[in-house]
């Protein structure tokens, strides 16, 4: 009950939320917009990051997110109320405080995440970054914690952390999960559907 009262406290102060997709790059967030956008949850996108070999079902990004560092005009958020967007994880803390946000993390195996990022570079004619493997690794899970930590301090943001491993093998239980995180009223059986195990492709 208190936390329908601090909700309801939420939304008629910020309007409504902006459902967050975040996590690491390649942690399975194009999945979790996938998933929202079939449940009946309108993505909020640009559309101009085509699909390809790496995301065979689409990106479902927006470009000024990237600009959110460093763009003092960020009133454009407000359109994306009721949607879902995705915003990688550092940019968690540069979202503007006049808006509520339901933030959906995708976790991911850091060996996971780091193989499907050197993939990626690779074909797209990159290399690589350098550095001490366990170096890059300790910097995500700082950067897993700090979202975490940022989150819970903020009055306007819940999380809900979703394990795309889990989401995969069991995507029943993580789409009545997210719904239930987002009030309810979601196609759990679209949204289940929407998990296409064939794309867990880089496996710990």
């Amino acid at each position: 009950m208190l936390e329908e009262i601090r909700r309801w406290l939420r939304r008629r102060r910020y309007g409504e939320p902006i459902v967050v997709v975040s996590g690491l790059p390649r942690s399975g967030t194009s999945m979790m917009m996938r998933m929202l956008a079939a449940g009946g949850i309108e993505p909020f996108t640009d559309g101009a990051r085509s699909a390809d070999i790496d995301n065979p079902e689409g990106y479902y990004e927006h470009r000024r997110v990237m600009d959110l560092e460093r763009d003092p005009d960020r009133g454009w958020l407000r359109e994306a109320r009721g949607r879902a967007l995705k915003v990688i994880s550092f940019l968690l803390r540069h979202l503007p405080p006049d808006n509520a946000y339901r933030i959906v993390y995708m976790r991911r195996h850091l060996d996971e995440v780091l193989a499907s990022q050197d993939k990626m570079l690779d074909r797209l004619g990159n290399a690589a970054p350098g550095g001490d493997l366990e170096a890059m690794k300790e910097a995500y899970r700082n950067d897993i914690v700090a979202a975490r930590l940022y989150a819970r301090k903020r009055p306007n943001m819940e999380m809900l952390e979703v394990h795309y491993a889990d989401a995969v093998a069991d995507p029943t239980t993580t789409a009545h999960a997210v719904n239930a995180f987002l009030g309810g009223g979601l196609d759990e059986e679209k949204m289940a559907a929407a998990v296409n195990e064939a794309l867990y492709r880089n496996r710990a």
